[in-house]
């Protein structure tokens, strides 16, 4: 099970079916299926351009809800999934479950009648934060602090949050942000995608603290699979040479004036598929073996039972050579293997772990 995966961008911008298989990107169910994926974070995104205008709550309901025609449409091969038992299900009969995340501002004022209609519509999994910015109620890890982490409001959504028995993800959350939304869950929380600082400073990556508060409260940490958070060697290239090298391509453009739904659209689709779109000299060029020595760090830090896989496919990272698309999957089983990690411990970080979040909060159990 992979704990962020974009999905419905393309969908949406390009007319897309996410069951047919693509030239380019990372992601469609037919690669996932050859990848050998049984279940996934099926990540609707809403991008910062969206925010000026106030069209975060246009853009996150029409997502969703295409999302929800796609599942239908491909239903065959992938169901919608609301809990972990329904999850076990959709794969005893040999199809992938998706369950249904949100990545970006659902609205930036964080209403709880959106959330719960959201919640009707089968969203199970929230990030907190509008993604690298800060919003009206939690601090993002990227953008300057209004809140000090998590103001009255943002207590009240994770309080609702946990009645709806929805998963609460940290992810481009500041520090004091997730370590107080930890303190105020009943609910493990999740870190859906990243690294950590301890390998990679960048204020997207946790804090071992941070880490330690997750854990300590049954959550998870998924490993984004890019080189941006996990590659010492890459991080350093790219801040020493930036004015010569070619940046990584982010999932979202800046932040513009407000515009018109359709300009914005045109906007974000001029940068479709979110993948990287610069290159790297071979010596600064990451492996999956570096991967594993990353989930291997985690696991020394936190335990085998809080470490899991967020890959971020079409989320723009610079992936490891051996990993092209999704298609390409077992290869992080292949690293584990040559670390030395046994089988229990590479089936907890390859899926169970996540599960086991899911039906914590969705289940009670």
């Amino acid at each position: 099970m992979d704990g962020h995966i974009h999905v419905m961008t393309r969908q949406l911008l390009q007319g897309l079916d996410i069951g047919g298989r693509y030239s380019d990107g990372h992601f469609d169910l037919t690669r996932a299926r050859a990848g050998g994926i049984d279940a996934m974070f099926f990540s609707v995104y809403t991008p910062e351009p969206y925010y000026p205008g106030r069209l975060e709550v246009t853009n996150t309901f029409r997502v969703v809800e295409l999302a929800l025609e796609q599942i239908e449409m491909n239903k065959n091969v992938v169901e919608l999934a609301l809990t972990a038992s329904a999850i076990e299900d959709i794969n005893r009969r040999g199809k992938m479950a998706a369950f249904l995340d949100l990545e970006g501002g659902f609205d930036l004022d964080g209403d709880l009648h959106l959330l719960r209609a959201l919640h009707r519509l089968g969203l199970r999994s929230l990030q907190l934060t509008a993604h690298n910015e800060t919003n009206s109620f939690v601090d993002s890890c990227c953008s300057p602090s209004r809140w000090n982490g998590l103001n009255a409001h943002g207590r009240a959504l994770v309080a609702e949050m946990n009645r709806l028995g929805m998963v609460i993800n940290v992810a481009h959350a500041s520090n004091e942000a997730i370590l107080q939304t930890a303190a105020a869950s009943r609910h493990p929380v999740i870190y859906s995608h990243g690294g950590f600082r301890g390998i990679v400073d960048n204020p997207r990556c946790l804090t071992d603290e941070a880490a330690k508060a997750i854990a300590a409260k049954g959550g998870v940490i998924g490993i984004q699979f890019g080189s941006t958070f996990n590659n010492p060697k890459y991080a350093e290239w790219i801040r020493s040479n930036r004015a010569a090298a070619t940046a990584p391509t982010a999932a979202a453009p800046g932040r513009r004036t407000a515009q018109t739904l359709a300009e914005v659209d045109r906007e974000v689709a001029r940068g479709l598929p979110f993948v990287f779109k610069g290159t790297i000299p071979d010596e600064y060029w990451m492996g999956t073996d570096q991967l594993a020595r990353v989930i291997d760090y985690g696991v020394r830090l936190v335990g085998e039972d809080h470490l899991a896989l967020g890959s971020d496919f079409d989320g723009g990272p610079p992936l490891p050579r051996q990993i092209r698309d999704v298609s390409d999957y077992p290869e992080m089983t292949k690293a584990l293997r040559q670390l030395g990690y046994s089988e229990q411990r590479i089936r907890k970080i390859a899926g169970l772990n996540w599960l086991r979040v899911i039906r914590r909060v969705t289940e009670g159990r």
